[in-house]
C-alpha cells in the first residue's frame, strides 16, 4: 500500500473553485456527497462478497481478503484494477520472498531477522526510486514477507501453507474489488482525466490572456504557475491509471504521453512571453503593430478556433529585419515565442479532442513533431535510502526485542512496524501520519473488542453477521473516500477487518485479542520512533534540496557541449517544480531557507536550463569566433550554477558582472554572425540567460566585434 497514494486517487470531482483550479475533495466538517455514498457502498458489497467466498472456501483467514478489499478499492475504476493488479504482484513477490528465507534461516534467528530487515530496506528503497504507480509492487513486497514469514518461524515447513493461503485470500480480495469496481456503477478514469485537462488548458489559457493582455502581476503569475505544475502533476498521476480503464479514452494512451510533453513545455513558453514583454516595456515601450497581434492572439485563445493562419502570418511579420540592437532581439524573441504559444495550443487542443473522444488515429503536430515523451522523473536516494534502513532498523529492533522476551504475538509487532514504515514512507516526516495512524488503529480495536465480544456471540449466520457490519464499515468506507480522512478511514477498515480475525465459526479469544492488539500499537510505536529519529524532515529540507539538485543539473548541462533532450530536462525540472509547490504552502514564515525559497522562481531555472540546451545545440553551427564566446559563458553558468549548489547556497549569491559582461560579448558575437538556425539559437539562449539571470540590468548595447562577419537580414523561424 503506498499510504498517502490513496489520497491522490480520490480527489475525482471537476468542478472549478472560485479562482481556479481544480476541486479538492471537502473536508471531514462537510457532508459526504452521493459519491462517497456510493463508493462506500460499492466497497462494503466487495468485502462482504470477498468474505463470504473465503469463508465458503474454507480459506484459513477470510478476513485476509476483507481487508484486501478496502485497500486495493478507489473511486475510479481503472484506479482500482491498476492497484489490485500491483498489489497481486507484490503479494507474489514477497510470498516468494518468504519462501525461500524462512526455510532457509530459521535456525539462525540472527540471520533471517537480518535477512527480513534487509529485504524491507531495499524493497521500499526500490519503490520510493521508482516513482510511478508500479513502485506498489516493491512496496508490498517489503512488507508481506514480515507478514507471512515471520508468524511461521516456529515452523518452517509451513512457510509454503501461508505464503499460499495469503496469495489466495489477497487474490480474492483484488477480484471482488475489480469486479464490484467495474460492474457497480463503475467511473471510469478517462472522462475524468478529460475533464482534468480541459480545466488545465483553461487555466493556462486564462494565465496566458493575463500575460497578452498586461494584467498579470508578480503575485497572480507565481500563484498560476505553481497551481499548473501541481495540477499537472495530479494528471500524470491519475494518466497512469488509464491504460487499465475499461473505458473508451484507454486507447488514447499515446495521446496522452504527447500532450503531456506539450503541457511540459507550455509553462516556461508562457512564462518567456511574459518575460519578453516585461523586457520590451521596460525598453521603451510594447509597438502599436506588437499590441495589435497581441490583441488577435487573445481574441483567438478565447474563442473555439484551433488556429488562424492569418494571425501565423501577421507573427511572422513582426520579425525584425536586423537584430542589431536590444530591442530587435528582444523583438524577434517574442515572434519566436509566440509561435510556440499558437503551436503548442493547437497540438494541446488537437490532442485533448483524441482524448475524450477516446479514438485512435494521429493528428499533424505543430510543436516539435519529432519529439517523444519523457517519463524522467526526480530520484531522490538519498531519502529513499534514510527510509529503507530507517524501516529495516526498525523490523530488525522488534524482531530481537520479540527473541529475547519469547513473546507469543511478537510476529504481529515486527508486522506492523513493516506496514507503518512503509505507508508513509513518501512523506516529508512520515511521523505524524503514523501516530494518527496508531491513534486510529487504536479505536478500531476497541470497536473489534466491542463486536467481538457483545455483538458476534449473537450472530449465528452470515446474513446478520453482514448486517451486524454494515453500520461500522459503511462509515469507514465514506471516510476512506475523502482524501483528509482516506488514512483514517484505511486504519479503521483495514486494521479493523485483520485484527477482528473473522472465522467461519467463532473463537475469539480475549487474553490473545488483547496481546495482538498491544503488539499493533507498539509496532507502529517504534516505527514512529525509529523514522523519526532516523529520516524525518520538513517540507522545507525537503525544497531546499530540490532546489540544489536543480542547480546540479544547470551546471552538468553547461560543463557538457553535446546535443541535450529539451523535453527530458524539462520533465526533470518539472518533476521538481511540482514537487515543490504543494510543500511551499506547508512552510511557515520563521523557517530557515524561507526567504531563499520565496526568492527562487524554478520555473526560471527551467527555462534557464532550455536555454542551455539551446546554446549547447546551437554552437555546432556557428563560426569559431562565436563558438568560443558561447562556451565561456558556459562555463561561467556552470561555475555559478555549482556555486549556487554548494555549501555557500544559503546566501543565495547573485550572478557576478564578470558573466553579464560574458553574455554580452557572445551576444555581440553571435549577432556579427549571419542569419542562420544555428544563430537564431544561440541568441534565443543568450537571452534567455540575460533574463533570468539578470532581470534588472540596464538594455543590452551591441559593441562592435573585431574581425567578426557582418550579419544580415536573420531567419526568424522555430528550429524543430
Amino acid at each position: 500500500m503506498r499510504g498517502m497514494d490513496q489520497a491522490a486517487d480520490r480527489g475525482t470531482p471537476i468542478e472549478r473553485r472560485p479562482g481556479g483550479g481544480l476541486w479538492r475533495w471537502p473536508g471531514a466538517a462537510v457532508m459526504p456527497g452521493w459519491r462517497d455514498w456510493l463508493f462506500s457502498v460499492r466497497t462494503f458489497a466487495g468485502a462482504i462478497l470477498a468474505l463470504g467466498i473465503a469463508m465458503a472456501a474454507g480459506l484459513d483467514r477470510p478476513y485476509w481478503a476483507m481487508a484486501s478489499v478496502y485497500i486495493a478499492s478507489q473511486p475510479l475504476s481503472g484506479a482500482t484494477r491498476s492497484k489490485a493488479l500491483y498489489r497481486l504482484c507484490g503479494t507474489l513477490l514477497g510470498a516468494a520472498g518468504a519462501v525461500v528465507l524462512v526455510p532457509n534461516l530459521a535456525g539462525a534467528p540472527g540471520l533471517l531477522v537480518a535477512a527480513v530487515s534487509i529485504w524491507v530496506a531495499v524493497c521500499l528503497t526500490l519503490a520510493l526510486v521508482d516513482r510511478t504507480p508500479r513502485s506498489y509492487v516493491f512496496m508490498l513486497a517489503a512488507y508481506s514477507v514480515p507478514i507471512i514469514g515471520l508468524p511461521s518461524v516456529d515452523s518452517p515447513q509451513a512457510v509454503w501453507d501461508t505464503a499460499v493461503a495469503r496469495t489466495e485470500e489477497i487474490g480474492l480480495g483484488i477480484v471482488c474489488a475489480s469486479v464490484v469496481a467495474s460492474v457497480i456503477f463503475p467511473r471510469h478514469v478517462g472522462p475524468v482525466l478529460g475533464a482534468r485537462i480541459a480545466v488545465w488548458l483553461q487555466d493556462a489559457t486564462g494565465w496566458t490572456l493575463d500575460v497578452l493582455e498586461g494584467r498579470e502581476t508578480s503575485d497572480s503569475a507565481r500563484a498560476s504557475r505553481r497551481r499548473l505544475a501541481a495540477d499537472a502533476a495530479e494528471i500524470d498521476s491519475l494518466a497512469g491509471h488509464l491504460a487499465f480503464d475499461p473505458s473508451a479514452q484507454q486507447q488514447a494512451v499515446r495521446s496522452v504521453g504527447l500532450l503531456r510533453a506539450r503541457m511540459l513545455m507550455l509553462l516556461p513558453v508562457i512564462a518567456s512571453l511574459s518575460d519578453r514583454l516585461a523586457a520590451l516595456r521596460q525598453a521603451g515601450g510594447v509597438p502599436p503593430e506588437v499590441q495589435q497581434v497581441l490583441q488577435r492572439a487573445a481574441a483567438l485563445l478565447r474563442g473555439r478556433t484551433d488556429d488562424d493562419p492569418s494571425l501565423r502570418a501577421a507573427i511572422a511579420a513582426l520579425a525584425p529585419r536586423t537584430v542589431d540592437t536590444w530591442r530587435s532581439i528582444l523583438l524577434a524573441s517574442l515572434v519566436m515565442r509566440l509561435t510556440d504559444l499558437m503551436d503548442l495550443r493547437a497540438d494541446c487542443r488537437a490532442l485533448h479532442g483524441i482524448i475524450e473522444s477516446g479514438r485512435r488515429g494521429e493528428v499533424p503536430m505543430h510543436f516539435l513533431p519529432r519529439i517523444q515523451p519523457s517519463s524522467v522523473r526526480h530520484r531522490d536516494w538519498t531519502m529513499a535510502l534514510l527510509s529503507g534502513v530507517a524501516a529495516g532498523l526498525a523490523v530488525a529492533l522488534v524482531c530481537a526485542g520479540w527473541i529475547v522476551t519469547a513473546w507469543p504475538d511478537g510476529a504481529i509487532a515486527a508486522e506492523m512496524v513493516a506496514v507503518a514504515c512503509c505507508f508513509f514512507a513518501t512523506m516529508d516526516d512520515p511521523v505524524p501520519a503514523i501516530v494518527g495512524f496508531l491513534r486510529w488503529t487504536i479505536v478500531a480495536i476497541l470497536l473489534d473488542a466491542l463486536y467481538l465480544f457483545a455483538v458476534l456471540p449473537l450472530v449465528h449466520d452470515f446474513v446478520p453477521l453482514m448486517l451486524a457490519l454494515a453500520p461500522a464499515y459503511l462509515i469507514f468506507g465514506l471516510l476512506a473516500a475523502r482524501p483528509g480522512t482516506a488514512p483514517i478511514g484505511l486504519a479503521l477498515a483495514a486494521n479493523g477487518a485483520t485484527l477482528l480475525t473473522l472465522q467461519e465459526s467463532y473463537s475469539a479469544d480475549f487474553t490473545s485479542f488483547i496481546n495482538g492488539g498491544i503488539a499493533a500499537a507498539l509496532g507502529m510505536a517504534v516505527a514512529g520512533t525509529l523514522t523519526g529519529l532516523i529520516r524525518s524532515v520538513g517540507a522545507e529540507w525537503t525544497v531546499w534540496r530540490l532546489l540544489l539538485a536543480n542547480w546540479r543539473d544547470l551546471a552538468r548541462a553547461a560543463e557538457r557541449r553535446g546535443m541535450g533532450d529539451r523535453i527530458a530536462f524539462a520533465a526533470l525540472l518539472l518533476d521538481r517544480f511540482a514537487a515543490v509547490v504543494p510543500r511551499l504552502r506547508s512552510i511557515g514564515p520563521d523557517a530557515t531557507f524561507d526567504a531563499a525559497i520565496d526568492r527562487s522562481d524554478a520555473l526560471a531555472e527551467l527555462r534557464m536550463g532550455l536555454n542551455i540546451v539551446d546554446l549547447r545545440r546551437a554552437r555546432h553551427d556557428l563560426p569559431p569566433h562565436s563558438e568560443t564566446a558561447i562556451d565561456r559563458v558556459l562555463d561561467d553558468i556552470a561555475r555559478y550554477c555549482r556555486m549556487r549548489a554548494g555549501r555557500d547556497a544559503r546566501r543565495m549569491a547573485a550572478p557576478s558582472e564578470h558573466l553579464l559582461a560574458t553574455v554580452n560579448a557572445a551576444l555581440a558575437a553571435v549577432g556579427a554572425v549571419g542569419p542562420s538556425p544555428g544563430r537564431d539559437d544561440a541568441l534565443q539562449g543568450l537571452v534567455g540567460i540575460r533574463r533570468v539571470l539578470f532581470p534588472s540590468a540596464p538594455p543590452y548595447e551591441p559593441d562592435p566585434v573585431p574581425g567578426a562577419p557582418s550579419g544580415s537580414e536573420p531567419a526568424w523561424r522555430q528550429a524543430a
